[in-house]
């Protein structure tokens, strides 16, 4: 009575708005089972305390703090890179000799001028002559006394004290010299002056302060080069990272200020809880509910079914978050991974075939992603991998292996194949691991893969009834046990109807055959076919098939005649009802002669002078909305005018079969199904070559 009032309530709303409230309501329960899931754990910790428990990391992020110092200190251990000029010793030897050229040549100037020059002129020349090497080297420093040395010296003592010079500078210039190194090689130099014969008294000062300011870098830093060094060893070291599993703090040790910045840094401190997971589980849900939006609103069926089909695959989904929560509940009380228990192809299994395999494959998707957030672990990455492709491989097994359900061989077969996929992930899983399991775990996770297929196919199974008893379903396994002979309203037609009884098979027989050749339905149009004339059952004797002597109708007038004929089809439905039968096989009922018409009796009425409005004579319909439908009303006449046509061959029957089809289509049978000529002919066919079968010419036997 709920489950009527629930059809009743939301068959007033439209599609898309019942679509849209459904999928809300779905991805507001899935963001409250899957919360909990990704929060993550945090901690009530303060500095100085001490840690109730051992800590390790929820999952792998870089240490920016750690990882700029290392930088910083990579950068500071590179060594400056430095240039050594080769053209520095002979450039300081020809600095050496201008200075003594010079005082030279302004010796040479004293000596030729007319009139005698006083000594403090002759310094002042020497210093002018000077000028500029004494403004660019700041460390020549010569007293006047000195250079009036330098002029009082002969001019052969200048030039020896100049090559002796230049030569000491040159040669102890000629390997690398940097700046901070300069002293000692001054100290150097003065003492290998002090020690040179060819060097006066009178000069030697002056050598020592000349060979002193001529010693200069020959190793110069290269700042352009230096900074790429050290730009270089800061990009080489990796991002200091806190490992997923990594220990923060064993248990009872102090929280120091390094250990609470990491925590900090992780999340997982109470008061820095992020929302960025929260935000992450809102995305994947919306993006989940979007591919179901846009599967559904696209189906191109009628709005009962997509309707159905909706509502069904949002239960089996809600049904496997349930499941999966309750397993990730206790599984903390397991040392092993107890989801592989879960039944990994019942999803698929159920939709695919409550609705069809494109629903099936999608929500198989959408389920393993959602099993990766439910069976997440704090020391997993963002989804258990393991756990969603587990149901994706059983899922799409079912999908691919499961191609029929019309006998129980098919379903064992399906649940041995998930059974046997899931086995075979699970070798995968312990192998690549690398974990050192023994043999009891190795037992269990295999357990687990058996007991995780056998609760696929038992399950399914099992909810299967219940959906189609809500929805009206029709799926393969209610069609099957429809077509069981022992089911009440079958048993009703063989004893009350015997003809009709085998005229129902003939039938099913040709409208099977027709359906799959044009890849239609043939289970339902078989089914169909076995019901589709119960409403003979009211009045067994008014149909030629059921009568075993005079016809009733000879004694009849023709218009009421043709009222008992078609109400077999209403008569009929208002039983099938009354069993609780599905929708399908009682459209097919009510579908089968369409809106056709009861010649022989509109003919009769002709002939006795009736003038009757021809609608008495025609069936209420519907015309057949259907392909299965349609074809069973095709069968339905051809079966009956074969069988009661003398001696019948492959030409006849061709020909009846043409005439039955073109009376159909002229007749505007056809036109609210979508059926079309090319089927048609097709369906010809393969009836013409069912009927050769069966009234094929047999030997006529000798008389005794």
């Amino acid at each position: 009575m709920i489950i009527k009032r629930f059809n009743k309530l939301i068959q007033l709303i439209s599609f898309r708005a019942l679509l849209f409230i459904v999928l809300a309501a779905t991805a507001l329960l899935q963001f409250f089972l899957m919360i909990d899931n990704v929060r993550g754990v945090t901690y009530d910790i303060q500095l100085t305390e001490l840690s109730p428990e051992t800590i390790r990391s929820s999952k792998t992020v870089e240490d920016t703090v750690k990882t700029e110092i290392e930088r910083e200190n990579a950068e500071k251990a590179v060594d400056p890179v430095y240039i050594y000029k080769d053209e520095v010793p002979s450039q300081r030897a020809t600095f050496v000799t201008t200075i003594f050229d010079i005082a030279l040549e302004v010796k040479k100037d004293i000596e030729e001028a007319e009139e005698e020059i006083p000594q403090a002129e002759q310094i002042k020349m020497l210093r002018t002559g000077l000028k500029d090497i004494f403004d660019n080297h700041q460390n020549l420093i010569l007293s006047d006394a000195q250079l009036l040395n330098v002029l009082s010296a002969s001019q052969a003592n200048l030039e020896s004290a100049r090559d002796a010079l230049a030569t000491l500078v040159e040669v102890n210039l000629n390997y690398p010299l940097r700046k901070d190194s300069l002293l000692p090689y001054r100290n150097e130099l003065e003492s290998k002056i002090r020690q040179q014969p060819s060097i006066s008294e009178g000069l030697m000062s002056v050598a020592i302060v000349i060979g002193r300011a001529a010693i200069v870098e020959t190793e110069v830093l290269d700042e352009e080069k230096t900074a790429i060094a050290k730009q270089q060893a800061k990009e080489a070291v990796e991002p200091t990272r806190i490992l997923q599993g990594q220990i923060i703090v064993q248990e009872g040790e102090v929280i120091t200020r390094e250990i609470y910045r990491q925590l900090e840094l992780l999340g997982m401190l109470d008061s820095e809880e992020s929302i960025k997971p929260i935000a992450g589980l809102i995305i994947l849900i919306l993006l989940q509910m979007s591919f179901l939006f846009v599967l559904f609103d696209r189906t191109e069926k009628d709005i009962a079914s997509k309707r159905n089909e909706l509502l069904v695959t949002i239960i089996v989904y809600v049904i496997a978050l349930i499941m999966m929560k309750l397993i990730a509940l206790i599984s903390t009380n397991f040392d092993l991974m107890i989801a592989f228990i879960f039944p990994s192809a019942l999803v698929t299994m159920l939709v695919r075939v409550l609705a069809n395999d494109r629903t099936a494959s999608i929500v198989t998707i959408i389920t393993a992603a959602s099993a990766g957030i439910i069976f997440h672990e704090g020391l997993s990455g963002i989804l258990q991998m393991d756990t969603a492709l587990y149901i994706l491989f059983g899922g799409f097994a079912s999908i691919i292996f499961m191609r029929s359900l019309e006998k129980r061989t098919d379903i064992l077969q399906a649940v041995g194949i998930v059974t046997l996929v899931n086995i075979v992930f699970i070798a995968f899983y312990i192998l690549m691991g690398q974990s050192g399991y023994g043999m009891k775990e190795v037992a269990f996770y295999v357990a687990a893969a058996i007991i995780s297929g056998l609760l696929s196919g038992a399950l399914m199974m099992g909810l299967l009834p219940y959906f189609e008893s809500a929805f009206g379903l029709l799926s393969v396994v209610r069609l099957i046990e429809l077509s069981n002979p022992n089911h009440p309203l079958l048993k009703k037609i063989l004893t009350e109807t015997p003809g009709t009884y085998h005229h129902s098979i003939m039938v099913a027989n040709l409208a099977e055959a027709a359906c799959e050749a044009i890849g239609a339905d043939g289970l339902l149009a078989r089914v169909g076919c076995y019901y589709h004339d119960v409403g003979k059952t009211r009045r067994p004797l008014f149909f030629i098939e059921n009568q075993m002597g005079t016809n009733p109708h000879d004694t009849m007038a023709p218009e009421s005649s043709a009222e008992i004929i078609i109400a077999h089809t209403t008569d009929g439905a208002e039983l099938l009802r009354k069993h609780k039968m599905p929708q399908e096989i009682i459209d097919i009922c009510l579908q089968h002669h369409g809106t056709s018409t009861l010649k022989f009796f509109l003919f009769k009425a002709k002939e006795e002078g009736k003038e009757l409005d021809e609608s008495v004579f025609r069936y209420p319909g519907p015309k057949p909305q259907t392909k299965e439908a349609a074809i069973i009303s095709i069968a339905d006449s051809v079966e009956a005018a074969v069988r009661s046509m003398q001696h019948p061959n492959a030409e006849k029957i061709q020909k009846l079969v043409q005439t039955i089809i073109q009376d159909r289509v002229q007749d505007d049978q056809f036109d609210e199904c979508d059926i079309s000529l090319k089927e048609l002919k097709k369906i010809e066919d393969v009836l013409c070559e069912t009927l050769n079968g069966t009234f094929h010419s047999r030997i006529e036997y000798p008389k005794e």
